[in-house]
This record gives structure tokens, sequence and C-alpha cells, in this order.
């Protein structure tokens, strides 16, 4: 049976799933009385012409690349990882822990002192679900769920009884010192006195972001480790006839998802808010399933529909300060991006592969 091209499925399979996601979000929107075209302008206006636009954006995007990739890592070996909200969550604790309690000289140790506490302490808050699933059969998509509940929890303990300053009444810890102040997007390329990036969290760390793909790139398809995580995915039966151990695998792909959903935080908690507070992840745990979704789990994808979901973000902010559209509509178009792109690519994928192979018929004969 023949099959079409590699371009094909990985371009014009999701172009046309997110066209139908666009035709039916524009449905929706003609169907509160507003005029889908304007909408869309309206938040390519605020997401990508405006440069303070492209700065809040690019800060979206930064978190669910990280979380797109913890989601794809821990796919590879057949695990749904549905903890990248908990897992950031703690992971902002210890990057909170190693800017309050280490005295960093300058941030360029203190981004990686950061990176290194929210990689651990994320890893740790998937380790439990990893262990469960390799020796108990506890389902890691119940696991971490639960998981994400228990870290709201620990969470709202640590900032009200532990972190939380002296006579302060916010749930949050202390403001991080200003040696740890990361460079946002202002700082780093807006000549002097100019307003570009004015205002916009966008910061180093998006950079970081770009790394974790190369990363996840090179340990995937270019180290033992990575194929024995494709294989074990792909068939978990062949995998251990090949000597590769179930529980190993399944350990290690959790604890290297959950550190990579952990550094988000880096992001949020050190590069924006500069401090630890309760709702920083924003739900972008669960839009990195999404993310990973729509990528095909690779990271040159996971970046790519990061930007989508970052660009969507905005624009939805925009679209609900300036019109009467709901901000919620935004999760609307959201759901419908994943109705098309995940559920539904049968629906997509089927007659174009009929296509392919009645044109491949055609030029043999």
């Amino acid at each position: 049976m023949g099959k079409m091209p590699v371009w094909a499925d990985v371009l014009l399979v999701p172009l046309i799933s997110l066209a139908l996601a666009a035709f039916f979000s524009a449905l929706v929107i003609l169907g509160i009385g507003e005029n889908p075209v304007e909408a869309f302008q309206l938040m390519v206006d605020g997401a990508l012409k405006r440069s303070a636009g492209w700065g809040y954006t690019l800060y979206y995007t930064t978190n669910y690349i990280f979380t797109g990739l913890a989601v794809a890592v821990a796919f590879h070996a057949r695990l749904f990882n549905i903890g990248g909200e908990g897992q950031a969550m703690i992971g902002g604790v210890g990057v909170a822990l190693v800017c309050l309690y280490i005295p960093w000289p300058h941030w360029s140790l203190a981004i990686v002192g950061a990176s290194i506490g929210a990689a651990l302490f994320g890893a740790a808050w998937a380790f439990i679900p990893a262990y469960l699933q390799a020796k108990r059969g506890s389902h890691v998509v119940i696991t971490t769920i639960m998981f994400n509940y228990i870290a709201f929890s620990v969470l709202g303990y640590l900032l009200v009884e532990v972190l939380r300053p002296t006579g302060s009444m916010d749930p949050a810890s202390a403001t991080f010192p200003d040696a740890v102040h990361l460079p946002n997007f202002h700082e780093m390329f807006a000549p002097e006195g100019s307003r570009m990036f004015r205002g916009a969290p966008a910061n180093v760390t998006f950079f970081v972001a770009l790394a974790a793909c190369v990363v996840v790139w090179l340990l995937i398809w270019r180290t033992k480790l990575g194929y024995d995580i494709r294989s074990f995915g792909k068939s978990e039966t062949a995998a251990k006839y090949a000597g590769i151990s179930p529980l190993r695998i399944t350990v290690i792909a959790m604890l290297i998802s959950g550190a990579l959903a952990g550094m988000m935080s880096v992001n949020t908690t050190l590069g924006e808010s500069e401090r630890l507070i309760l709702n920083s992840t924003e739900g972008a745990g669960f839009v990195g399933i999404a993310v990973a979704l729509m990528g095909r789990n690779h990271p040159i994808g996971i970046l790519m529909a990061a930007l989508l979901f970052g660009f969507l973000n905005q624009g939805g902010a925009e679209l609900a300060l300036w019109t009467s559209i709901p901000r919620e509509l935004i999760v609307v178009i959201q759901a419908l991006v994943i109705l098309f792109t995940g559920a539904l690519d049968n629906m997509v994928r089927m007659p174009l592969e009929r296509l392919f192979l009645a044109l491949n018929k055609k030029e043999t004969t």
C-alpha cells in the first residue's frame, strides 16, 4: 500500500487540519455576532505586528515549548504524561529555593542553577508516577492527573507556611535578589530610549527553550537511550526481547519528561514574576499536550505549534480587550485545533493517502 510523501505528512496534513479548525472557529465567531475577519486581523495586530505583542507571544511560546517537549519525550516511550502542570509547579519550588538561598553573583550563573533546580524538582515529582507505572501497573495517566492536584496543594502550603515573608498577606515567596534578574527582550534588543518590547515578559529563557529543542532531538534520534525509548514505545515485547528494561525506560523517560516540564518555571518564576506565586503555570502543562500532538512529537513541530498557541493566547487577550468576544473563546479555538490535529487526524490523513496512492498508480501505468 502506497503512503503519502513525508512532506505531505509533516506539512500538508497539519495545514489542512488548521484550515478546518479556522473555518469552524470563524463560524463560532459569526454565531456570537462578530466579524471573524476583523477578529483575526485584531489578533494578528495584537500578537504579531507590535513588539510588545511579540514579546508576550514568545513568552507563552517558551512555556509551551518546554511542556510540549515534556509530553513528547514521554510519548515516544508510549507514556502519556498529563502531569506537566504539577511538575512545573514543583519545578518552581526548585527555582525559588535556588534563587533565594544561594547568593548568585550574576544572572548567567543563576539561570544555570535555576534550570538545574527546576529540572531536578520536576523530575522528582514525575518519579513516583513513573515507578508506580513500571512496578505496580498503576496507569501513568491517572497518577499524573492526581499529582497535579497534590502539587497545587503542596505549593499552596509552602507559599503560606514556609516561603511567605513575615508580615506579608500574599501567598507568594519573597522577591528574588536583583543579581538573578534575567534580561528581558527590551533590555536585550531595544536601542536606548526605544519602547521596543517594553512591558513584555519575554526573556532570555526563550533561547534556553530553543536549546532544549536541539537537545531533545539529539537525545531521541541520535543516542542509544533515545533509540531504546523509541523501541520501547513501538513494541514493549520486541524491546524486552532486545534486552531493554521496561522499568528502566519508563522511569528514565518520565524523569526527562518531568525535568523538561519543571524547566518551564524558569521562564515564569525567575524570568517573569521574579518570585514564586501560586498560579504561575496558567494551564501551560495541559496546553503542552496539544502542542506535542500537533507537532507530531518532533522538536521542530513542537516549536511551530508552540508559536501557534502562543499567538492564540496573546491574540485572545487582544480580542477580549477590544471586542465583546469573551477570552474563553480562545479555549474553544484551541479545542478545535486539538480536535482536528489530534482526534480527527485520520479524517484528513486517509483521503490524502488515497489521493497519493491514486497518483502513484497513475504514474506507474
